[in-house]
């Protein structure tokens, strides 16, 4: 089952007259046979429901503060054109009646609530994004999160992990911000790649003629090996600490394990204790004239950020960094990806 969820606002300049406001939409209600009650709102304007045919419920607010909303819920099945002209006809009503005093009408497009595809899912920053997904490739849970491949029309397959957005066919522009943007020459170069388990990043470097890619990810890919490639089915941790003990260094390491956390208390978020380390460790196996590329977050995550580049000022190693913004395409915002090189 699944519901739809119109909403209509008028902002006005002045209060509204509640009684004639109400008496005024009555008669639309009482067309489409829908049963009224009335709530008390302790003073603060007017509140009514009213139930009709077929499970419709609307929500009458008339505030005390010169606003205006209409709620109207429905079945998914429910006669598209007739809710149309429903709320059609409460719009022009209410022209009508609030004329002089209107400053903006908003009409949104419907929700669509407790669908079998969700189509719904939020930016870094909290602003709900709803995308043109039609249908479920896959949904399970592993052992460490909820995975799920859903298909966009216009983005192909997108990885959805635990709720986030990871990536979706459509997103070269992250593989290859996440690479240099094109920069570098990876041409017999030693290059690490920590964590990449689509595979984007080692389907991309393969293609520049490294000497040898390291990579660490689960058991996902389909091959292990290649004429330059290895992947390490292990967590790259103790991996990091062994290429530290045999002073094996790699011109470049690229760190698509996860982005900079949202949390701008490191000392309480075990994210950012990983974060350092890996942070650390990466460039201490560097080599002195290599390149560390990873994921920020978006742009707008200002605070985070900043207390990321706060963190490349302890590492034991001194470093300078530059950083680049980008728009990839599913995430419908702006991303960060930083360079970070020995001083």
């Amino acid at each position: 089952m699944a519901l739809r969820h119109y909403t209509l606002d008028f902002n006005l300049s002045a209060a509204a007259d509640c009684p004639s406001t109400v008496r005024g939409l009555q008669s639309i209600f009482q067309e489409q046979e829908m049963t009224e009650t009335v709530h008390d709102t302790e003073g603060h304007g007017y509140l009514a429901t009213f139930v009709g045919k077929k499970g419709r419920f609307v929500i009458l607010r008339v505030h005390s503060r010169g606003l205006v909303t209409i709620d109207l819920q429905c079945y998914e099945e429910d006669n598209t054109a007739q809710i149309d002209n429903l709320l059609d006809a409460l719009e022009k009503k209410l022209e009508n009646l609030l004329q002089g005093s209107i400053t903006r009408i908003k009409r949104l497009p419907a929700l669509t609530r407790g669908g079998q595809v969700d189509r719904y899912w939020p930016t870094t920053d909290d602003r709900l994004i709803e995308y043109d997904i039609d249908r479920v490739v896959y949904d399970e849970d592993s052992a460490y999160q909820n995975i799920k491949i859903l298909h966009s029309q216009q983005y192909g397959n997108i990885l959805v992990l635990d709720g986030d957005v990871n990536l979706a066919e459509s997103d070269l522009a992250y593989t290859h911000a996440i690479m240099g943007s094109g920069k570098e020459n990876y041409a017999g170069k030693e290059v690490l790649i920590l964590g990449g388990g689509d595979g984007g990043i080692l389907a991309e470097v393969v293609k520049l003629k490294p000497k040898m890619i390291t990579m660490t990810c689960g058991n996902i890919l389909d091959n292990l090996k290649g004429d330059c490639y290895q992947i390490l089915i292990e967590d790259c941790v103790p991996v990091l600490k062994k290429y530290v003990q045999e002073g094996r260094t790699f011109d470049y390491v690229i760190n698509d394990l996860t982005a900079v956390p949202i949390s701008t208390a490191p000392e309480e978020d075990s994210t950012w204790e990983f974060l350092r380390l890996i942070l650390d460790l990466s460039i201490k196996v560097l080599h002195q004239n290599g390149k560390y590329f990873t994921q920020g977050n978006g742009v707008n995550q200002t605070e985070a950020l900043s207390q990321y580049e706060a963190q490349l000022g302890r590492l034991s190693c001194p470093v300078d960094f530059t950083k680049e913004v980008v728009c990839v395409p599913s995430y419908l915002e702006l991303w960060v990806f930083y360079t970070v090189w020995k001083k």
